[in-house]
C-alpha cells in the first residue's frame, strides 16, 4: 500500500512514469499553507513575556477549561511549526527517497521516529482541539442546552483525537518494526513482486 502511495503522489499512473519533483512541489505548498496559518494565528498569541504571565496567571485563577484548550492549541501549534516543517523540509529535498523501505530507514535508522512521534502527538491534539473550538464558534448550539451540547463535543473531540493517536501510532510502529529489520540493507530500495517478475521475465523464443 505504501509503494502504491508513493507512486501515485509521484504520478506514475497518470504520467507512466515516477515524477518525484511532483513531491516536492507538494510539500512545497503545504508548508506555504502552514506559514499562512501561523502567521494568522500569531495575532491572538500574547505578544510580549509580560502579556504571557498576565494571560498564565488569568488561566490559571479561572482553571476554565476551553481556555486551556486553546493554551494547549498555542503550544502544539508552536511544535508543529518547527516539527512540520524539518519533515516537508526531508520531503521537498529528497522527494525520491520515500517508499516502504526508504522511509522506513529514515525513521528506524535515522532516528526519525523522535521528530514523528512528537509531530503525531502534537497534530492531533491541535487538530482535535481546533474541529472542537470550530464547532462551538460557528455550530448552531441553543442556549438552553448549550452545556450539555459542550460536553458532548468535548468527549466527540477526544473521541476523535484517541482515535487517530492510535491510528498513527500503530503506523508510526510499524514502519519503525520494518526499518528495524531492514536495518542491514539501508539504502535498498523495495521492489514489489510484480515488478520483479517482470524484470526476471525470460521471452518466449520464436
Amino acid at each position: 500500500a505504501m509503494y502504491w502511495v508513493t507512486k501515485m503522489f509521484e504520478g506514475e499512473p497518470l504520467f507512466g512514469k515516477p515524477w518525484p519533483l511532483l513531491v516536492s512541489g507538494v510539500a512545497a505548498i503545504i508548508f506555504s499553507l502552514i506559514a499562512v496559518h501561523a502567521v494568522l494565528a500569531l495575532r491572538k498569541f500574547p505578544g510580549s513575556l509580560r502579556q504571557y504571565r498576565q494571560f498564565s496567571a488569568h488561566m490559571g485563577a479561572m482553571r476554565h477549561a476551553d481556555t486551556t484548550l486553546w493554551y494547549v492549541q498555542v503550544v502544539t501549534g508552536f511544535a508543529m511549526f518547527f516539527l512540520a516543517s524539518a519533515h516537508l523540509l526531508v520531503v521537498f529535498l529528497q522527494p525520491d527517497n520515500i517508499g516502504p523501505y526508504a522511509s522506513s530507514d529514515r525513521i528506524w535508522s535515522g532516528r526519525f521516529w523522535i521528530l514523528y512521534a512528537l509531530l503525531l502527538l502534537a497534530v492531533h491534539l491541535h487538530a482535535g482541539i481546533g474541529i472542537y473550538r470550530l464547532a462551538m464558534k460557528w455550530a448552531p448550539i441553543p442556549a438552553a442546552g448549550s452545556k450539555a451540547m459542550r460536553r458532548r463535543l468535548r468527549f466527540a473531540m477526544w473521541g476523535i483525537i484517541v482515535f487517530f493517536l492510535g491510528l498513527g501510532s500503530a503506523s508510526l510502529v510499524t514502519y519503525m518494526t520494518i526499518g528495524r529489520d531492514h536495518a542491514d540493507h539501508v539504502g535498498e530500495r523495495y521492489i514489489p513482486s510484480y515488478r520483479l517478475n517482470s524484470h526476471h521475465a525470460v521471452p518466449a523464443s520464436e
